[in-house]
């Protein structure tokens, strides 16, 4: 357990329904004017800041990772089937209320407490002192559009009467596009432990880049009309330009100063020891297991059993384990595929072994089930071709697939409810690297001395993989994208821009009858809930079984 910066912030949710009106209308407060002073801002913006610790601790993450080529959810015997939440993310064949996607209100209500900040602090106009709230209102508005699509714009407060409409999500993106290039200039240039999981110019600048990385995605004419044979990026210079500030600031590296006594920089920094120590961090939601809950990552990725006897975390697991995600054979295939690669250490395959609890680090004694020593098999082989993907409610069944420690278990942290004091980054100062070395190959000017290869072999070189001889491809960047950022909930953002969300992978098969193909699941339904509440809108396209 670390002992890390621990953010109190109120609790309570505000439905859609307080989206957006005027910010001049006078604020009915039992202030004339809101409390100014540092601690007083403070309070109200950390409301903001740490507002998706849940969300992000469990469910955005399951949507994200399990519609990507980097988990399949299987169940045992029908154990975690959980009427196919799991299941169909992995086929792209979600429903409107599944409740991996369930988590719309959640980041409406963040917006709402955004500008609620904004609107007691000023309004949009009050300059540097609403600008971190601002970032966060346009990171909120992100989350939306890349996962929903149309979305709406809520830049100020509604009242009741209001009716909440959804905009294109080409308006979205450039109303977060404008947001951010306006604020940019306003937002604190400090990196310390004190704006530690907070916006700084840094954190905006990271957004922005992958905005526009993202542009043809965002602005297409609809989501099935994107097609990454045909990216064409009027954007690419300025993504260049965005990655370059953050890089001359001198501010961030691939590096960590945190103490540990695994020698690998990459393990190191997905520790549950983690913090703002990892310079490689340019804006990660900090998470802590007694004051800053939602992170339960672990429980689905630990094998099914290990919490019998001593798991090969080293120690006793206080609280059962799901074990029900398993990494899928291409995922697996491409972790392990450089002859050499720091990056393999956090995945577990063929033989399990036991790790130090104290330095995280591999031993070379194998982990024993019931005295057999558990090996995985890459291939995942189901008891019947259906939704609920049942790998059987045995041994055999929870070896299938490997794992991954990347977010390493302390039961220190676990026994609290199965939460966990791993921070997560969102954005880091590899993402940079490669995105630069992505612009570059796409056609952006290289600049600064720095080519696509020079930027590609700085994420190679700090793993101690083979640097590469030559310019990369865009393939061979989507592939370390792939390796570099496993598990951190880019992949299918990347899977859509380079063009393979609808390749095969997992049980998304075409062989396999439930699996769906169709473009338009790029995004996810909008959930039941929020459509019960917002009678005017309409499903997204492709789901129409639920369009109302």
């Amino acid at each position: 357990m670390k002992k890390n910066i621990l953010f109190i912030f109120a609790a309570g949710l505000l439905g859609l329904s307080t989206g957006c009106t005027d910010l001049d209308v006078p604020v009915e407060s039992q202030y004339i004017e809101y409390p100014t002073s540092e601690i007083a801002q403070e309070a109200k913006l950390s409301d903001v800041y740490f507002h998706l610790l849940g969300t992000f601790g469990r469910r955005y993450m399951e949507a994200q990772s399990l519609s990507s080529d980097e988990w399949v959810g299987v169940s045992f015997d029908g154990d975690y089937y959980d009427n196919g939440t799991y299941a169909h993310a992995c086929l792209h064949s979600y429903t409107p209320d599944d409740a991996s996607i369930d988590w719309y209100e959640n980041v409406t209500a963040g917006i709402t407490k955004a500008n609620n900040a904004i609107r007691d602090m000023g309004g949009n106009d009050a300059g540097k002192g609403v600008a971190p709230a601002r970032a966060m209102r346009a990171f909120f508005h992100f989350i939306l559009m890349d996962s929903y699509g149309d979305s709406p714009i809520l830049d100020s407060i509604a009242d009741e009467k209001t009716v909440i409409e959804r905009k294109p999500r080409a308006k979205v993106a450039q109303f977060i596009a404008d947001e951010l290039e306006e604020i940019i200039p306003q937002l604190t240039e400090e990196v310390s432990q004190n704006t530690y999981g907070k916006p700084t110019r840094w954190m905006a600048e990271a957004l922005l880049a992958k905005l526009y990385v993202n542009w043809p995605v965002y602005t297409a004419s609809s989501v099935e009309n994107y097609n990454a044979a045909n990216y064409q990026n009027e954007k690419l210079g300025r993504v260049v330009e965005l990655c370059d500030d953050i890089i001359k600031s001198g501010k961030f590296d691939l590096t960590t100063t945190q103490k540990s006594d695994i020698n690998n920089i990459y393990r190191t920094k997905f520790l549950p020891t983690n913090g703002f120590e990892v310079k490689d961090f340019i804006y990660a939601m900090p998470y802590d297991a007694i004051k800053n809950k939602g992170f339960i990552y672990g429980r689905p990725r630990t094998w099914r059993k290990a919490n019998t006897g001593t798991s090969y975390y080293g120690k006793q697991l206080s609280k059962s384990v799901g074990g029900n995600f398993s990494i899928t054979p291409e995922m697996s295939d491409l972790l392990m595929s450089l002859s050499k690669d720091d990056r393999q250490e956090h995945v577990l395959a063929g033989t399990v072994y036991m790790f130090d609890p104290k330095t995280y680090a591999k031993t070379t004694t194998p982990w024993t089930y019931k005295g057999e020593t558990v090996t995985l098999s890459k291939t995942i082989t189901l008891v019947k071709e259906d939704e609920k993907l049942d790998v059987g409610n045995n041994v055999n069944g929870y070896n299938q697939g490997y794992k991954s420690v990347k977010w390493f278990v302390d039961d220190d942290d676990y026994k609290n409810d199965r939460n966990q004091g791993n921070d997560l980054p969102i954005f880091r100062y590899a993402d940079v690297l490669l995105m630069k070395a992505e612009a570059i190959t796409r056609g952006a000017a290289a600049t600064n001395g720095e080519t696509a290869q020079s930027l590609f072999n700085q994420i190679r070189s700090y793993v101690h993989a083979p640097s590469l001889d030559h310019a990369p491809s865009l393939q061979e960047i989507y592939d370390e994208r792939g390796r570099e950022f496993f598990d951190e909930n880019w992949r299918r953002n990347d899977m859509i821009r380079f063009g393979h969300f609808e390749d095969e992978y997992g049980f998304h098969k075409k062989s396999f009858a439930l699996a769906n193909f169709d473009p338009r699941h790029r995004i996810f339904p909008i959930p039941t809930s929020v459509l019960n509440k917002n009678t005017t809108w309409k499903q997204n396209d492709g789901y129409s079984s639920s369009e109302k």
